[in-house]
C-alpha cells in the first residue's frame, strides 16, 4: 500500500466530511454545476473540492493560532482566516468557469459559421457538429463534442443542447441552444434556424465590439491622472512656483 493510500486518502476523506457538514444542503450539486461550468478539469472531482475545503480550514485555523497566539483575539483571527480560505476554492472554481465562459464565448461565432456552411453544404447535423468539434480551438469545441457524445449514447438532440445551455450561461448560447430545440421540438429546417442564428452572432459580436471601444475613452483617463498630468503640471506650474519661492524669500 502506498503512502498516499494510507495517508492522503483517509485525511483527505475526513475533511470531505468536516466541509459537507459545515456547508448547506446541495453543496455537492452546486460544486457539480461549477465544475461543469469550468469545464470539469481533470483532477478535480465535487468530493476532491470539498476536501481541499475541509484541509483549508483546518490549515487556516492552525496558522491563526501560530500566529495570532491561543487567546480570545487569536482565536477570533484564526477562525477569520479559516473561513477565507474554507472559502478559497469555491472562489477559484468560480473564476476557473468565467474565464472559460469568455473563451466560450469568443469561439462561438466562428464555430456557427462553421457549423451553417456545413450544413448548407449538404452535411447532416451531426457530420456537421464533428467538424465543428475537430476544427474549432477552445472551449466551444468541447462543448459540441459533449453534446453530439450525448446524441450519440440515445440523448434527444434537444435534451443534449438544454443541457449545454445548463453549462454555459452566456445569452447567446442560451439564445441558440432554445433555438435549435425549439426547431427539434417542431420539425423546423435546421438550415434556416442556422442562418438566422449566425446572422445574430455577428450582430451580437458588432455590438460588443463597439462597445468596448466605446469603454476605451473611460480607461485611458485612468494613466492619463496617473502618468500624464502629473508631469504637466510640474511642467507648466513648476517655473511659476520657483519664482513665487524666489521672490518670497527675497521679501
Amino acid at each position: 500500500m502506498s503512502t498516499k493510500e494510507r495517508l492522503v486518502t483517509p485525511v483527505m476523506g475526513r475533511m470531505q466530511v468536516l466541509a459537507a457538514r459545515l456547508s448547506p444542503s446541495g453543496t455537492h450539486e452546486r460544486l457539480a454545476r461549477m465544475l461543469d461550468r469550468a469545464g470539469n478539469p481533470a483532477p478535480w472531482t465535487p468530493e476532491r473540492v470539498l476536501g481541499t475545503k475541509g484541509s483549508a480550514l483546518v490549515l487556516g485555523v492552525l496558522l491563526g493560532v501560530v500566529y495570532a497566539g491561543f487567546s480570545l483575539s487569536g482565536v477570533g483571527i484564526a477562525l477569520m482566516v479559516g473561513t477565507a480560505l474554507f472559502f478559497l476554492p469555491d472562489l477559484l472554481v468560480h473564476n476557473l468557469a468565467l474565464k472559460r465562459q469568455e473563451q466560450t464565448a469568443k469561439g462561438l461565432a466562428e464555430a456557427l459559421d462553421m457549423l451553417s456552411v456545413c450544413v448548407q453544404a449538404g452535411q447532416g447535423f451531426d457530420a456537421a457538429l464533428m467538424q465543428v468539434a475537430r476544427n474549432v480551438e477552445g472551449p466551444i469545441s468541447g462543448e459540441f463534442a459533449r453534446v453530439l457524445s450525448e446524441i450519440q449514447i440515445g440523448k434527444s438532440r434537444g435534451d443534449a443542447f438544454t443541457g449545454m445551455g445548463e453549462r454555459v450561461v452566456l445569452p447567446e448560447v442560451k439564445n441558440f441552444t432554445s433555438a435549435l430545440t425549439q426547431a427539434d421540438r417542431l420539425g423546423l429546417p435546421i438550415g434556416t434556424v442556422l442562418r438566422e442564428q449566425t446572422a445574430t452572432m455577428r450582430l451580437v459580436r458588432r455590438q460588443k465590439a463597439e462597445e468596448k471601444a466605446q469603454q476605451v475613452t473611460v480607461k485611458i483617463m485612468v494613466p492619463l491622472l496617473l502618468c500624464l498630468f502629473p508631469a504637466l503640471f510640474v511642467v507648466i506650474i513648476g517655473p511659476g512656483a520657483l519664482r513665487m519661492m524666489s521672490a518670497f524669500t527675497g521679501m
